[in-house]
């Protein structure tokens, strides 16, 4: 199956765009940097980010979603697995490889289990969560940050995709081990 564009997405604040400009110039076609400021409590919940991206995809005909396992700001790893069920799309988590095996879109995720390894297999359109053992880094030549600098980098809001960023969730407190 032939891969036909690669969109880069984060939502955050401006220091997002180095991070979506380094996408870029590693292989991403073009990228969205949504607009959701910098904030002190973890930034949107997890099913604000879901239902952003649910509006991306139906807004750019994408059939295939990877994200992380987890955020990195509330560490919450919810995400991905509400997305498949707000798309009714099949899900894969954690993986540590991916393999399309055919035209026909069949997709091949392994993860790993307490007891080993399990692969699943799904047809597209799919989304899958990364395990950080997924692939190795590609790293940026010069050359490519170069024409990264010149690819599309849209700056959009959660409001774009039809999504307001609703709290409900309060933190009642955090402690440290």
């Amino acid at each position: 199956m032939k891969v036909e564009n690669i969109l880069a997405l984060s939502a955050g604040g401006a220091k997002c765009a180095d991070t979506l400009r380094t996408a870029m110039a590693m292989g991403a076609d073009r990228a969205f940097h949504v607009d959701v400021g910098e904030s002190p409590d973890g930034g949107p919940e997890p099913l604000t980010i879901a239902k952003m991206l649910q509006g991306v995809v139906k807004s750019e005909n994408i059939n295939l979603v990877l994200l992380g396992k987890q955020a990195i700001d509330g560490d919450q790893g919810q995400t991905g697995q509400m997305l498949a069920g707000l798309l009714g799309w099949p899900q894969a988590t954690q993986a540590s490889k991916v393999d399309i095996k055919d035209a026909d879109g069949t997709v091949e995720v392994t993860h790993e289990v307490d007891g080993g390894v399990e692969t699943l297999r799904a047809k597209l359109p799919m989304v899958i969560t990364t395990d950080l053992r997924l692939n190795e880094p590609r790293y940026a030549t010069l050359p490519n940050i170069m024409k990264a600098k010149k690819k599309p980098l849209e700056k959009k809001t959660l409001a774009d995709f039809g999504v307001e960023d609703k709290k409900r969730l309060k933190t009642l407190k955090v402690t440290g081990k």
